[in-house]
């Protein structure tokens, strides 16, 4: 039978199966043999060895789409990263790190500001544009009105989703809220691994609906960006492209440098000042590691 894993947890797997549910699986010896660790996300085959009490083995694992490594999750469509307008107010530092992991990843990202109705429709629009003018796919959403959920299903459909933001964003409520006729899938794997629905300690997948899956990582306060050179950090702002051409310099990080393109761009108010705040924060800090 084929599946993908939805969980794993003290060498055990979580298998969802298409219709028969979920089976609790262990990995056959020959992957610990071949250094390969099954991961959440992987499509497998499985052998069961228990029909009744949903027990199996996985005997092998199919070839991976692409790979993350925080998370750990293999075949990701998309992310969907979830900050609040406010309470607590956004850290686009944090927001920014978070993007340049998914684009070094090549996934794309929706950008969803949760808690629309605790800030005014003019703070709200001044938010969303500073990621919509770098080309993100950005949006608004409020679990207490039930606001833009309906939106959030529809990018969601028939793909597999990496579901990431800070603690106290409302992450949990807004998946809660997705999940529709999926609490009885969710309540069965929460009653075999002990653990209620409502606390992300792990990464999980959560199936939706057929094709459709939702990845739940436990909240962040803190990236570390690993194996990214500050001199090619421009690279990974995305706004950057139109104009890197233009710079009077070949190389140009978009700094210190005259006749930047990218700084006569921020000048005029087509780089956002948050953005590119947030860049040479980032740089720097990416720089002064690098001379230890």
């Amino acid at each position: 039978m084929q599946g993908k894993i939805i969980k794993g947890i003290a060498g055990f797997y979580y298998v969802h199966v298409y219709e028969y549910g979920i089976y609790e699986c262990k990995a056959k010896g020959i992957f610990r043999n071949q250094n390969i660790k099954p991961l959440v996300g992987d499509s497998v085959l499985i052998d069961v060895i228990d029909e009744e009490n949903k027990k199996g083995n996985i005997t092998n694992i199919l070839k991976r789409k692409n790979l993350l490594f925080r998370p750990a999750v293999a075949n990701v469509d998309q992310a969907l990263v979830v900050f609040a307008a406010a309470d607590p107010a956004p850290n686009f530092n944090l927001l920014d790190k978070f993007l340049i992991i998914m684009k070094k990843a090549n996934v794309p990202v929706n950008i969803c500001f949760n808690k629309a109705d605790v800030v005014s429709e003019k703070e709200l629009d001044l938010l969303l544009k500073i990621y919509e003018k770098c080309g993100y796919n950005t949006f608004s959403t409020s679990v207490l009105t039930n606001y833009g959920v309906d939106y959030i299903k529809s990018i969601l459909k028939g793909k597999t989703t990496v579901l990431a933001g800070p603690s106290g964003v409302g992450k949990s409520s807004l998946l809660n809220l997705m999940q529709d006729n999926t609490i009885m899938e969710i309540g069965e794997l929460s009653l075999k691994i002990k653990r209620g629905k409502h606390t992300t300690r792990h990464s999980e997948l959560i199936y939706v609906d057929e094709g459709t899956y939702v990845m739940d990582t436990p909240g962040f306060s803190s990236i570390v960006l690993e194996d990214i050179e500050y001199e090619f950090l421009n690279n990974y702002f995305i706004e950057f492209d139109s104009y890197r051409d233009k710079c009077r310099f070949n190389g140009c990080v978009h700094i210190n440098e005259p006749n930047c393109a990218v700084k006569k761009a921020l000048e005029d108010g087509q780089v956002s000042q948050s953005r590119y705040e947030s860049y040479k924060y980032i740089y720097e800090d990416i720089k002064s590691q690098r001379r230890w």
